[in-house]
């Protein structure tokens, strides 16, 4: 007698983002670039998370609550970064802790994107839209973010300071085009090109 297994539990929780590229964003993009089938359409491998922390070098407290902040942001608990040599003229020694790393991936990363998209973009001031300057060539797009505190999660009051972000977002599409319209049916909300009459004023 064969031992039954259990059945799959029905309503197990996926993330909003990656099931509207299930069912969703894979036909869109088959339809756009004429891929021969799904696993061939680009897909998101995984999310960086870089966070510079330059005075944490001389004052643990500051560094620690950083990381906390990141942690907090990114739902995962951030890598220290260090020196790899050391600058006399920095005081800078080699080991110290100057950075905050995080590497999102799976259900972790689109939950990221996704509160990225709905909570922390519409909060930068000015905002009208994304560079794609930002794209490397290589089917991944790098975003700057100049104040940690576009996100919900960051205590004024307990940071004051505002620290910057680098978000690199790692696809595996060949080229900036295919990366670009991955990313824009996720909802990330790039400037749309100017039109050839606003060239011409």
């Amino acid at each position: 007698m064969t031992e039954k297994k259990p059945a799959a539990q029905s309503g197990a929780y996926v993330p909003r983002l990656k099931e509207a590229y299930k069912n969703v964003i894979v036909a869109e993009m088959m339809q756009r670039h004429g891929y021969a089938n799904p696993f061939a359409v680009p897909r998101l491998r995984n999310i960086v998370v870089n966070m510079g922390v330059s005075e944490g070098k001389d004052n643990v407290q500051v560094f620690d609550a950083a990381r906390g902040e990141l942690g907090v942001i990114t739902g995962q608990l951030p890598r220290i970064c260090r020196a790899k040599k050391s600058i006399s003229n920095f005081k800078l020694r080699e080991g110290m802790p100057i950075g905050l790393k995080v590497t999102l991936r799976g259900d972790r990363m689109f939950e990221f994107l996704d509160h990225l998209i709905s909570m922390a973009i519409p909060r930068i001031r000015d905002f009208r839209g994304l560079d794609a300057a930002g794209f490397d060539g290589q089917g991944n797009f790098n975003l700057g973010i100049l104040e940690h505190h576009i996100f919900p999660e960051v205590n004024l009051e307990k940071s004051p300071k505002a620290r910057g972000m680098n978000i690199s977002f790692v696809t595996s599409g060949a080229d900036a085009s295919s990366a670009k319209d991955l990313l824009q049916l996720l909802g990330m909300p790039f400037k749309k090109p100017k039109d050839k009459d606003d060239r011409d004023d």
